[in-house]
C-alpha cells in the first residue's frame, strides 16, 4: 500500500505519455509549440511499464493516460494492453483531445481501455480554431461519436473562458446530454504557458448562468474527485471543477508520472523527483525508493492561490 505523510492512501496514477500535442490550445501551450526530446530523454513504454508494475503491486488501482495528447505517441494502445494484461482489474482511463479517436477508439477498446475524457470547449468551428489554434472540430466530434458508439464511458471537459466560450455553456450542456455523456465545466487554470488574453469564469458565475434556464441541485460526490456534481430537473448530472481551492486535497489519492520520468506529487507543486536514470539502468529498487520519497513529500494541500499564476506546464502532466 502506498501512503503519504498525511495518511492518504495513494491508489491513482496519472501517466503522461508525451508532452507533445497536435493542438496549441491557448489555455495550455505556447503558440510556437515545444522542444522535441530524443528517445533517451523520455521513458520507453517498457520502462514505464516496469514502473507501473511496481505501483500496481503496491496498491495502485486506477491509471489515467494523459499528455500532451497521448494519441500523438505511436502505439499508445500497446502500452495500455501491457497494463491490462498484467492487471485487468485496474481502472484504465484516458484524457484526450479526441482528434484521433475515430480511427483509434477500436484498438484502444480492444487493448483494455475503459473510460475516456474528451476535451470539448466549443461547438463553433470558428471558436475552435481560435482556442486550439487548429481546425479540428469535425474530427473531434467524429471521435466523440465513435467512442460513444463503442460503449466507452465518456466524459467531456470544457474549460470556461470569459468572452470566448461562456455564451455556449447551455449548448455544450445540451450536446453532452444528447450523447449521454457527463460534462464537467472547468475553471481556467492560470499558468505562465498560456495566452495572457484569457480570463477565467468562476464556478458561481457558471452556476448562475445555468440556473437561469435550469433548476439545479448539488449532490454528493466521490471524496477523491475534484469535481462538484449537480443534477438538473430532468436527472442529468454535470460537474464543476474549481482548481482554485483545496477542498479535495484532504482526500487526494493521486500521483503523476511525466514522459520524462518526473514523479510529481501534486499538480500545483513544482518539486518532483526523476526516475529516468533508475529506469534506464533497470534499477527498480532505486525507482521504488524515489516513489517512497516523493510520497513522503506530497504536500497536504496545493499551493495555488487565486492571485497566483502557476509555472506548471500542464501539457507535461495533464490536468
Amino acid at each position: 500500500m502506498l501512503v503519504d505523510a498525511h495518511g492518504r492512501i495513494i491508489d491513482y496514477l496519472r501517466i503522461s505519455l508525451t508532452k507533445k500535442c497536435n493542438f496549441r490550445c491557448q489555455y495550455c501551450m505556447p503558440e510556437s509549440g515545444i522542444k522535441s526530446l530524443s528517445h533517451n530523454e523520455i521513458l520507453s513504454y517498457e520502462e514505464m511499464f516496469d514502473f507501473v508494475k511496481i505501483c500496481i503491486d503496491n496498491g495502485i488501482k486506477k491509471i489515467r493516460i494523459t499528455g500532451g495528447e497521448p494519441l500523438v505517441r505511436k502505439d499508445a494502445h500497446n502500452f495500455i494492453a501491457m497494463i491490462y494484461n498484467y492487471a485487468p482489474f485496474v481502472d484504465l482511463a484516458m484524457t484526450t483531445n479526441g482528434y484521433y479517436l475515430k480511427s483509434k477508439a477500436r484498438v484502444l477498446k480492444d487493448a483494455g481501455l475503459k473510460r475516456i475524457n474528451i476535451s470539448l470547449d466549443t461547438l463553433s468551428q470558428q471558436k475552435f480554431k481560435l482556442i486550439a489554434r487548429y481546425d479540428g472540430l469535425l474530427q473531434v466530434k467524429e471521435g466523440i461519436n465513435e467512442a460513444c458508439k463503442l460503449g466507452f464511458k465518456v466524459k467531456l471537459n470544457s474549460v470556461v473562458m470569459r468572452g470566448i466560450n461562456d455564451d455556449e455553456l447551455l449548448d455544450l450542456l445540451k450536446f453532452a446530454q444528447d450523447i449521454n455523456a457527463q460534462i464537467r465545466f472547468i475553471e481556467y487554470m492560470e499558468n505562465s504557458h498560456a495566452s495572457s488574453q484569457i480570463s477565467s469564469m468562476r464556478s458561481d458565475e457558471i452556476l448562475n448562468l445555468i440556473s437561469k434556464t435550469h433548476k439545479i441541485k448539488e449532490i454528493t460526490k466521490s471524496k477523491q474527485s475534484p469535481s462538484r456534481l449537480f443534477v438538473l430537473e430532468n436527472g442529468y448530472i454535470f460537474g464543476l471543477i474549481n482548481p482554485h481551492n483545496c477542498d479535495f486535497c484532504s482526500t487526494c489519492n493521486r500521483i503523476r508520472l511525466s514522459s520524462e520520468g518526473l514523479l510529481i506529487p501534486c499538480l500545483y507543486f513544482d518539486e518532483g523527483r526523476s526516475i529516468l536514470k533508475a529506469m534506464k539502468s533497470g534499477d527498480l529498487a532505486s525507482a521504488k525508493q524515489i516513489l517512497t520519497d516523493v510520497l513522503a513529500n506530497k504536500p497536504e494541500k496545493n499551493r495555488w492561490q487565486d492571485d497566483e499564476i502557476s509555472t506548471r506546464a500542464f501539457y507535461e502532466t495533464g490536468g
